[in-house]
């Protein structure tokens, strides 16, 4: 699969009316996907092992979205048959008293993974120049000292943003307005996913417009050659997860990863240990 059509280009400016959520390119239907996403688990797998053998790269997945996008079901179905040992997820709400005391970044740099492991960002740091921006009184509930609070703030976010050590990928999966529409009433159907629902997700929904203008100067001031966003079409979970694999492994794949090689002590530590264990009784 292509999936360069879903990268955003650095300098490009976005809109998001020219990307369909809809979209299953090449693939027609879910049979035609049948296997697809199991063999990119897989070699997801192999992968992982290699970076957590390396222990010199870090990787960062953030997913960004609307609600009821599927940024859940794509972390759980994607990263299932990810060693936990290798992996760390944080999912960031609404920031708390400790946290608006600090930096804004503070509480997504204290969770940044470490060398060897994949770290997922359900939301992120993101969330300060989307839900901040669309929400002024969030902004207040920062104090910031009021000489920063400029009509560069925003701009300077973005910059402080993309100043990061570690390999990222972004993905914003890009839902429809009907498509969560029909998710909503899903899980209001469904006891089993009423704790999914919240009467604010409406009072959102009612800012759609807002939030989109929103994530598009945020894509387009954010996306670079070393932390692209992706545009993942959202409408059908199936081909959101296909993508965000074979974009998964693409970034793991461009890392050169590899078990390191055993040293010559190394290896005359094993030749001792295979002979002690041969002479056991």
């Amino acid at each position: 699969m292509d999936t360069s059509r879903f990268r955003v280009r650095p300098g490009e400016q976005v809109n998001l009316r020219r990307y369909s959520p809809v979209d299953t390119s090449p693939l027609k239907n879910k049979r035609k996907a049948a296997g697809r996403l199991d063999r990119g688990i897989e070699r997801l797998a192999v992968l992982q092992e290699k970076l957590y053998a390396q222990n010199r790269w870090a990787v960062l997945l953030i997913f960004q979205a609307m609600d009821a996008a599927g940024k859940d079901s794509a972390i759980k179905h994607v990263m299932s048959g990810l060693n936990p040992q290798g992996t760390q997820v944080y999912s960031f709400k609404r920031p708390s008293d400790e946290e608006l005391d600090h930096d804004y970044l503070w509480r997504t740099n204290k969770a940044l993974p470490e060398r060897g492991r994949i770290g997922i960002f359900n939301r992120s740091y993101y969330e300060e120049v989307l839900v901040v921006r669309v929400h002024p009184d969030v902004l207040n509930r920062q104090k910031l000292p009021a000489p920063l609070v400029t009509k560069y703030l925003w701009r300077d976010r973005y910059d402080d943003i993309t100043r990061n050590g570690t390999l990222v990928r972004k993905f914003f999966l890009h839902v429809s307005k009907e498509e969560q529409r029909r998710r909503f009433l899903e899980r209001l159907d469904d006891p089993s996913k009423h704790w999914k629902f919240a009467a604010a997700d409406l009072d959102e929904r009612d800012r759609w417009d807002e939030y989109g203008r929103a994530y598009e100067q945020a894509l387009t001031r954010t996306s670079t050659r070393h932390a692209p966003w992706y545009i993942v079409p959202a409408d059908h979970k199936w081909f959101t997860r296909l993508v965000i694999a074979e974009l998964v492994i693409q970034a793991l794949e461009s890392l050169d990863l590899a078990v390191p090689a055993a040293t010559r002590p190394q290896l005359d530590a094993l030749a001792e240990a295979r002979k002690r264990l041969g002479s056991e009784p």
